[in-house]
């Protein structure tokens, strides 16, 4: 089995926040009585443990400030772990940050030397290189101007091109190729793949899932500086986005009621019966709902609602006012709402259920804004909700 080309193990990094001094005199006495002038910490990385192995691309994934710039820093050696231990075996390339190793007031040209120097490539090398480094880049005209009066897609399209086109053994991309415009990242995209196919290993952070899903063959998911999961792309975005959907409802969550009769659990099923965190615009979706009741109770109520992700509702409705009667609930049971199509535009989107009498006077349980569901959409219509509706009787003149 190959040796693998990163090793990390238990690595740790902390940050010491100090307090802003106003004074002379809070200086001072921050100083004298030693806590006030330490500061408190803040744990960016904690128990940090994973190998990459050769011809690998492991793509990082999180929340801001899970983490993943902390630790591809620390990798590249320009920041020191508080604890733990790391490896790297070969020549390393990194492309961290808008303008990382360039001088603002050297030309694109001396600057594409200059990263070659610091690479340890000499200027020969470097000259055979500089032609496709300049194609890739696409600034032929711009090459001699000063790289202070780039744009920041400028800056990117050099800085990834030199980055690649410095051959190393592991390539370390974060989260800039997300300045370029779209004709680039396709370009970027395709030069990953060509690079991790000669046998090289990229590690690369990216809001962009669909695309790091894509191109990576494991992934690493990092949270509150601690690894969450590492393993199958797909399987590890799911996971992400799960997380997320729950921490969506968070801040307007809220459930209340007696307690005689609760709402034990909602699973989303598309058409075929499969159970879903999306759907599709348009596509049928049935809410399987779970529910226990302590005693039987004549005569309930199940109610639900729709509401966008800051909790603003959009509709509700219950099985009182579609004339479903339910005799007697008692025990565990199981309750299906069935929406034909889903009407809303894409997003996000929190649904509450409620079990309460039919006189509304006794709420048994209500769960609400607690069952996150995403739409993905290509319907173009404004606001939230689609209206079947049609144009017609033009009468002109």
């Amino acid at each position: 089995m190959n040796e693998p080309v990163i090793t990390v193990r238990n690595l740790r990094k902390e940050y010491r926040l100090r307090a802003a001094q106003r004074t002379l005199k809070s200086s001072v006495l921050g100083m004298v009585r030693g806590g006030a002038a330490r500061g408190r910490r803040f744990v960016a990385l904690d128990d940090v443990t994973f190998d990459v192995f050769p011809g690998e691309t492991l793509g990082i994934i999180g929340a801001n400030g899970a983490g993943k710039s902390t630790l591809l820093s620390l990798l590249t050696g320009t920041v020191k772990p508080t604890s733990g231990s790391l490896s790297v075996k070969g020549a390393l390339s990194s492309l961290l940050e808008l303008g990382a190793g360039f001088h603002p007031d050297l030309t694109g040209r001396e600057n594409v030397f200059l990263y070659g120097a610091i690479m340890g490539i000499g200027r020969r090398q470097m000259r055979e290189r500089f032609d496709s480094i300049v194609e890739f880049a696409g600034l032929e005209q711009f090459i001699d101007q000063p790289v202070k009066h780039y744009s920041s897609g400028m800056y990117v399209r050099l800085g990834f091109a030199v980055a690649v086109e410095v051959n190393p053994d592991i390539l370390l991309v974060d989260e800039v190729l997300a300045v370029g415009d779209a004709d680039f990242q396709r370009k970027c995209i395709r030069r990953m793949g060509e690079f991790r196919d000669s046998g090289k290993t990229m590690l690369i952070i990216s809001h962009d899932l669909p695309t790091i899903q894509s191109i990576s063959t494991r992934i690493l998911f990092l949270d509150k500086g601690g690894i969450l999961g590492i393993g199958d792309p797909q399987h590890m975005v799911e996971e992400y986005e799960s997380l997320n959907r729950l921490r969506a409802t968070r801040d307007v969550r809220r459930e209340w009621g007696t307690g005689e009769a609760r709402i034990a659990g909602v699973r989303f099923l598309d058409s075929g019966g499969a159970q879903v965190e999306r759907v599709a615009w348009g596509s049928p979706v049935t809410a399987e709902v779970s529910f226990s009741a302590m005693k039987k109770i004549d005569n309930p109520v199940f109610g639900f609602a729709l509401s966008d992700s800051a909790g603003r509702l959009i509709y509700g409705n219950n099985t009182q006012i579609e004339g479903f009667r339910i005799p007697f609930i008692e025990g565990e049971g199981r309750i299906r709402l069935v929406l034909d199509g889903v009407p809303m535009s894409s997003g996000l989107y929190l649904w509450s259920f409620s079990i309460h009498s039919s006189d509304h006077k006794v709420n048994y349980h209500r769960a609400d804004n607690c069952f996150p569901l995403e739409v993905e959409s290509e319907k173009q219509f404004e606001g939230l909700c689609h209206v079947p509706c049609h144009w017609e009787g033009l009468e002109n003149g």
